[in-house]
């Protein structure tokens, strides 16, 4: 089945019907979700020894790119899920065995959400405000999570937290919490501008226990290992892929619409003012550039290119400018639009609001200058600045 989709036309045509409704009402993509999961999306960077579809993380962006295109929103969230799916995938094919429990247990039905958002913490996985006691048998959790996308059907909780008191200094500990686990609670927030269909709440930690089982991994905080950076290649490499497809979708609303309409002022349709084909032409030349730019990084990804240091430089670069990029076609296709994408049930509209989502989710604009000056520079990445 590798590089096969099943992402059927039909499919996405029932997503895309749906994903206004999802918006206007602020409601999960309940039935976009179901039957993503029947037909296999969820599994689909799983390696087909368990059963999954095999996609490499270049197949699967595109076929994210595919989905957003269509229902951005359902595919923002289930990218959350599929980038647990392909991190434990990567390890896998590279020897390391210690999560393959998570490619057995997504091809059995369980989901994996994120919780890596804080308040106040703006090196996400190389720090946290969150903290992790060991203990027998595991350890406990404390701690507030923002942004946890899939909050009404995860099984499994991804998430990070410090052990400052660890031997040898303090470590991220990375774990995943059973949806039945007792101490936690999700408090309903999601009320947002955009990808308004993630319900993305809040879920508060109150002294949780995670077995060892389920503990992904220790790293010694502010550093990243093997782990660490597919987490950002999955993840940030699949956000980049799903504004791609915004930004094609919006060129794809707007322009026929500007070749019938008119004008007192002009003889034929607005498509033929000087000023209407620079903006077009503005439009074009952006969205041409980050399409081939997002598929070279995850081909390289794929393909094991030796980037070494600079794999993390390259990561956030290549997401930062596919959001920036679909920001500026959006913004630019509403001027074309002439007023009309401003109304509210428009499409345009909406992914006008979704678009600018972009710039909150990781890495922000600010942690991918300093990721990329830090890597230009040959400064380590958890070094802090010194004042005074």
């Amino acid at each position: 089945m590798t590089g096969e989709t099943v992402l059927t036309d039909d499919l996405l045509q029932r997503c895309a019907e749906r994903a206004a409704g999802y918006d206007r009402d602020n409601e999960f993509f309940t039935e976009d979700f179901e039957e993503l999961k029947a037909a296999g999306y969820l599994s689909g960077p799983v390696p087909t020894e368990f059963g999954g579809g095999g996609l490499s993380l270049a197949e699967s962006c595109a076929e994210q790119r595919r989905l957003a295109y269509h229902a951005p929103a359902t595919a923002l969230a289930i990218n959350m899920h599929i980038y647990w799916a392909g991190i434990a995938a990567d390890l896998w094919r590279s020897g390391d065995k210690s999560m393959e429990w998570l490619l057995e247990e997504s091809v059995s039905g369980e989901v994996f959400a994120a919780g890596h958002s804080e308040r106040g913490n703006d090196l996400p996985v190389f720090l946290s405000t969150a903290t992790a006691k060991k203990i027998d048998g595991g350890y406990r959790f404390t701690g507030h999570k923002m942004f946890g996308s899939l909050s009404p059907v995860w099984t499994r909780f991804g998430f990070h937290a410090m052990d400052s008191d660890a031997e040898g200094g303090p470590r991220i500990v990375h774990a995943f919490m059973p949806r039945d686990t007792a101490g936690y609670t999700i408090k309903e927030t999601w009320d947002t501008m955009g990808m308004r269909a993630t319900r993305s709440d809040d879920t508060i930690l109150e002294d949780v226990f995670v077995a060892d089982k389920y503990i992904a991994r220790t790293v010694p905080a502010g550093q990243g290992d093997p782990f660490v950076l597919s987490l950002f290649a999955w993840a940030l490499l699949g956000f980049a892929s799903i504004y791609c497809g915004i930004a094609q979708r919006a060129i794809d609303l707007v322009l026929p619409g500007t070749r019938k309409k008119t004008s007192l002022a002009v003889t034929r349709s607005m498509a033929y003012h000087p000023e209407v084909q620079h903006t077009v032409a503005q439009m074009v030349l952006a969205n041409e550039s980050i399409l081939p730019y997002v598929e070279k990084t995850c081909t390289d990804w794929t393909n094991g290119a030796d980037h070494g240091a600079v794999w993390p430089s390259k990561i956030v670069a290549t997401k930062y400018h596919a959001v920036e990029t679909c920001w500026k076609v959006v913004d630019l296709a509403m001027d074309v639009s002439g007023g009309g994408g401003m109304f509210r049930g428009m499409e345009l509209e909406r992914l006008f609001r979704d678009a600018r989502c972009g710039r909150f989710h990781p890495a922000t604009s600010n942690l991918t200058h300093e990721i990329v000056a830090k890597t230009a520079l040959g400064i380590d990445l958890g070094e802090q600045p010194r004042w005074g």
